[in-house]
């Protein structure tokens, strides 16, 4: 099997798989508690995303001085509790990120 192939294959298998969940369950099938428990699911899986890309280097060990994510993630959550929107959050933290990066 040639890579694309295989590549569009797991990319299909990948889509209907979660297609599935989202076609088979109906709101209507849960309870106010269960919605209440799954309203907090994107506020704890988003931590566990976020925490490796700024606190961890390519060897996964912590890496606290010298680590420009961490002062342009201070920034852009400055930016993001002052102004409340989500483009200037990331436009804030991409910029810092860079001057960072490329100028300091």
């Amino acid at each position: 099997m040639s890579d694309w192939a295989l590549i569009i294959y797991c990319g299909i298998i990948t889509y209907f798989t979660r297609f599935s969940m989202i076609a088979i369950l109906k709101k209507e099938m849960f309870n106010n508690r269960l919605r209440e428990v799954l309203s907090y699911v994107p506020s704890a899986i988003f931590p566990a995303i976020i925490f490796p890309a700024i606190f961890l280097d390519d060897l996964g060990t912590f890496q606290f001085e010298d680590n420009p994510k961490i002062l342009a993630a201070a920034i852009a959550m400055i930016i993001g509790i002052l102004s409340r929107n989500i483009i200037a959050t990331i436009i804030s933290g991409l910029t810092s990120y860079w001057f960072i990066i490329f100028v300091v």
